[in-house]
């Protein structure tokens, strides 16, 4: 009988499985590698800073042979998070995608311009939900609970920090995971000029029969050194 799939802390060893899981899924959801040819770009973005700036809200999805095959990862602070992107992270990598000093031509060139201005997470409108949060799984494992796991365990873990409430950025076009969020009971905030994205919000309280999956049993491992 094969394993069954099980939420864990993030572990330095996941690195290129969630890099994998974030390039698979970057394009509005589907695989990006066309679009973005350079596989570290989506990940530098999106998925590493998080894992190694704020650990402890790292949680993948381990396949059951200890394989990352999904995760959710983001921060409790997005204002401090920004301040610590920009005076560490960015030079950390900014010898392999130097700030742009030119126009966009290519949209691994827009991204890049994305990568240099972390500040662009701070809006006045997402004040009242400081956390923010970014969730991806392959897509085998989707629609079958997974993701809402992850999610219920990312919540809480804000929840149990103090935080009140959390948002996200999702790509407008990205019908299917508004659909998954609207599930979630996630609400649209407004948002002056928002561009090609939509942000949702929600409270961090989980409901005890959401934790399991609303009666669906989803295990989850602790590791050493998960609060």
């Amino acid at each position: 009988m094969n394993p069954l799939p099980i939420i864990r802390a993030y572990r330095p060893a996941d690195r290129a499985a969630v890099a994998d899981v974030c390039v698979s899924t970057a394009d509005e959801g589907g695989d990006s590698r066309a679009r973005f040819p350079d596989e570290e770009l989506m990940p530098a973005i999106f998925a590493e800073p998080y894992c190694r700036l704020e650990p402890e809200l790292a949680f993948v999805l381990d396949d059951g042979w200890g394989r990352a095959v999904g995760y959710v990862v983001g921060t409790g602070d997005t204002a401090e998070f920004v301040a610590r992107f920009r005076d560490t992270w960015i030079p950390r990598i900014a010898h392999r995608y130097p700030a742009p000093t030119t126009p966009p031509r290519t949209p691994a060139e827009e991204m890049v311009g994305l990568l240099h201005t972390p500040e662009r997470m701070i809006l006045p409108e997402l004040a009242g939900h400081p956390a923010h949060l970014h969730i991806d799984l392959l897509p085998d494992f989707q629609r079958r609970g997974h993701g809402r796991a992850l999610m219920n365990t990312f919540l809480t873990a804000l929840h149990d920090r103090g935080v009140p409430a959390v948002h996200l950025g999702m790509v407008t076009a990205n019908t299917p995971a508004r659909a998954f969020y609207d599930r979630l009971g996630f609400y649209e905030i407004p948002v002056d000029d928002p561009g090609p994205l939509t942000y949702l919000g929600r409270s961090t309280v989980v409901e005890a029969v959401a934790r399991v999956g609303r009666g669906r049993a989803v295990p989850v491992a602790g590791d050493a050194g998960r609060p």
